[in-house]
C-alpha cells in the first residue's frame, strides 16, 4: 500500500459490479491493467548488530542470526526486529498501518485448546487492487478505475494448525458469488446492511475495510480468523524487489496480451525463470495466458510462486544487515494489519510461529466452486467439507487424515427433545425417482427415539448422501447428535448457510429401512480425497511444478 490507505478522502462508494474490473481485463495503458491485488514498545532486550549500533558482534552470532525461512509469504515479517536498535524499532512500527480486524455484527468465537493445550492460528491475506496512489495507478493500469473503491482480489486464508506441524492455505476465486454480512466503516460510521442476493467476494473490501472481508469469510466458513494482512500493488512490487528472485516455470513461451490488448503483460520464455519486482506482480496478476484463462488458473500460479518463494527463502543466508533492513522496510511500509498485530515484535512472535512448520507440510488448495453464469459458487459439500477440516485442524496433505476421524463437536448438544429437526427427502434419482413418504418415515424413526421436534419437509432437495446441515457453528453439537442416533458418520453432519436451523436431508443412499445402511456409513477417507483433488492441492516441496500456458497466448 505504500503510504496510501486503500480508504479515505475521494474515494468512491458508487462504483459498478465488480465484474467489470477484472485483473487482467483492461486495456493495457500506462502499466500493466487490471487488479489483483502508530509506534509500540520496543522488546527488551532488542538486538543492534543488523542495524549497525551497539557493541560489536561475538564471533558465530551471524550464523546464529541466520533466519531459516519456511511457512508462507508472512515469514518475511519476521524480519521486522531482525536487528533493529531502539530507534529504528520505533521507525517500523510507525511504518505499520491499522485496521480493525471484524466489522461485522458477529463476534467470532474463541479457539478452543486441543488435549495438549495448543490452539490453532487462522491469517486473512488481502490482495487489494485499490489504485489511489500515482504508484498504483501506474501499476494498475485501467484509468476508468482510478480512485474508486477497491476490491479484494485475492484472498487466501492461511491455517497454521495447533501443534505447528503443517500449514494449509485455502484460495477464494475473487468473482465467487457470495451472501455478505451487515459491517459498519469504522471511519464514517455508515452501515452497509446484509446483503439479501450473493455479491461477488471481492467487493466486501468496499463494504468498511478488511474487517468486513474477514466477516465475510466467517460468515461462510464458521473459521474463526485471527489476524488479516493486506497489500497492493506497489507493495508486492516493493516485497518482491527486496525478497529477491525467485523461480517459476511455464511449459511454453508465454505472453498474457489479447487481441484487444488486455492481459498483465507477463512475457516469459519456455522453462525456468527468476522473477522479480513488477515481473512478479505480473505473474501473480495473470490470468490470460496460463491454463483456461480463469481466476482458478490465476490461484494456482499464485500457489506456484509462493511456495518457490518460501524454499528460495529457506535455503538463502540473510544475515547481511543491508538486506534485512529492505525486507523489514519493505514489510512494514507495504502492510495493512489488523490492530492486533500492532508491533514490529507481534510480527516477529507471529514469524516465529510460522517457521515452526516444515515446507513440506505447506498445502496450498483453492475453494472448489462451480459455474454460476460468467461467476462461480462454492461448490456443495466439497467447499464446505474443505472448511471444516480447517475448522477441526485435519491436516489438508493427507498424512494424517487417514487416521485422524472426524471428531465430535466441542459444542454440547441440547437434549434430543429439545432439537429441532427438518427433514427432506433428497431420494429422487433419474433411475428410480423419490422415494415417496420417505421424510415422514425418517420423522417417525426419530420421534422414536427421542427427537420429537422433528418435522418433515414438503421441499425436496435430491442428493446421493444423506446429510445433516447446520446454520452456524453453534447448532453443530446438535447435528450430530442427530446423525450418531441414526447411525450416520459424524462426517454427515455439514454446516450450510442456506437453512436456517438443524436439516436432514435423506439421500439416495438410504431410500428404504429405518436403520441408515452399514454400506454407506464407511469413512470418508474417499469424500476428503476427491475433495482436495479438486481443490488442486499444491505441496510446499514440489519443484517440478510448472504452469501450462494457454493456446494462443504463445510467441
Amino acid at each position: 500500500m505504500g503510504q496510501n490507505s486503500v480508504r479515505g478522502a475521494g474515494t468512491r462508494r458508487d462504483v459498478r459490479d465488480a465484474g467489470d474490473r477484472s485483473e487482467d481485463d483492461s486495456p493495457y495503458e500506462s502499466g500493466p491493467e487490471g487488479a489483483g491485488y502508530k509506534g509500540g514498545t520496543p522488546p527488551d532486550p532488542v538486538s543492534t548488530a543488523a542495524a549497525g549500533t551497539g557493541p560489536p558482534r561475538r564471533r558465530g552470532s551471524g550464523k546464529r542470526r541466520t533466519l531459516r525461512w519456511v511457512a508462507s509469504v508472512l515469514s518475511l515479517l519476521i524480519l521486522g526486529t531482525a536487528g533493529a536498535g531502539y530507534l529504528y524499532y520505533r521507525h517500523l512500527n510507525n511504518n505499520l498501518k491499522r485496521e480493525k480486524l471484524n466489522l461485522g455484527d458477529k463476534p467470532m468465537a474463541e479457539h478452543k485448546a486441543n488435549a495438549a493445550g495448543q490452539t490453532p492460528l487462522n491469517l486473512l491475506l488481502i490482495g487489494s487492487d485499490a489504485r489511489n496512489s500515482d504508484e498504483n495507478k501506474r501499476l494498475g493500469g485501467a484509468r476508468s478505475t482510478f480512485d474508486s473503491t477497491p476490491l479484494a482480489d485475492v484472498q487466501m486464508l492461511v491455517h497454521v494448525s495447533a501443534d505447528r506441524s503443517n500449514i494449509s492455505v485455502i484460495s477464494m476465486p475473487r468473482d465467487t458469488l457470495l451472501k455478505m454480512p451487515q459491517c459498519t466503516d469504522p471511519e464514517t460510521g455508515e452501515v452497509y446492511p446484509e446483503t439479501t442476493r450473493p455479491r461477488m467476494t471481492n467487493e466486501s473490501l468496499g463494504r468498511g475495510g478488511p474487517g468486513c472481508t474477514v466477516a465475510t469469510w466467517h460468515m461462510l466458513t464458521g473459521i474463526t480468523i485471527d489476524h488479516f494482512m493486506m497489500i497492493d500493488f506497489s507493495g508486492v512490487v516493493s516485497m518482491a524487489d527486496a525478497i529477491g528472485g525467485v523461480p517459476v516455470c511455464v511449459s511454453d513461451n508465454v505472453r498474457s496480451r489479447n487481441s484487444k490488448g488486455e492481459g498483465s503483460g507477463l512475457e516469459l520464455k519456455k522453462g525456468t525463470t527468476y522473477i522479480k519486482g513488477e515481473k512478479a506482480l505480473q505473474w501473480l496478476r495473470t490470468r490470460y495466458g496460463f491454463e483456461d484463462g480463469t481466476d482458478l488458473a490465476r490461484a494456482h500460479g499464485q500457489h506456484m510462486y509462493m511456495n518457490s518463494m518460501v524454499r528460495e527463502l529457506k535455503k538463502t543466508e540473510l544475515s547481511e544487515p543491508n538486506k534485512l533492513r529492505r525486507l523489514a522496510e519493505s514489510a512494514t511500509r507495504a502492510l495493512v494489519v489488523d490492530e492486533e498485530l500492532d508491533t514490529v515484535k507481534k510480527l516477529y512472535d507471529l514469524g516465529e510461529e510460522l517457521k515452526k512448520v516444515p515446507t513440506a507440510r505447506i498445502t496450498m488448495t483453492t475453494m472448489p466452486s462451480v459455474p454460476e453464469g460468467s461467476r462461480v459458487l462454492p461448490k456443495p459439500d466439497e467447499a464446505e467439507l474443505l472448511f471444516k477440516m480447517v475448522r477441526e485442524d485435519t491436516p489438508l496433505d493427507g498424512r494424517a487424515s487417514k487416521k485422524q476421524k472426524p471428531k465430535a463437536s466441542d459444542d454440547p448438544a441440547a437434549p434430543d427433545a429439545e432439537i429441532g429437526v427438518m427433514v427432506r427427502n433428497g431420494t429422487y434419482t433419474a433411475a428410480l425417482g423419490a422415494a415417496a413418504g420417505r421424510a415422514t418415515e425418517v420423522v417417525d424413526v426419530l420421534t422414536e427415539k427421542g427427537f420429537t421436534q422433528a418435522k418433515a419437509d414438503a421441499q425436496r432437495t435430491p442428493q446421493e448422501r444423506t446429510t445433516v446441515y447446520f446454520p452456524s457453528v453453534d447448532l453443530e453439537g446438535d447435528a450430530q447428535a442427530v446423525a450418531k442416533s441414526l447411525g450416520l458418520p459424524v462426517s454427515s453432519a455439514k454446516r450450510s448457510t442456506e437453512v436456517s436451523g438443524v436439516t436432514l436431508v435423506v439421500g439416495a443412499d438410504w431410500r428404504t429401512g429405518s436403520t441408515y445402511p452399514e454400506s454407506a456409513a464407511e469413512d470418508d477417507g474417499k469424500d476428503k480425497e476427491e475433495t482436495l483433488k479438486s481443490a488442486r492441492a499444491l505441496s510446499g516441496d514440489d519443484t517440478g511444478a510448472c504452469m501450462k500456458v494457454q493456446p494462443g497466448f504463445t510467441w
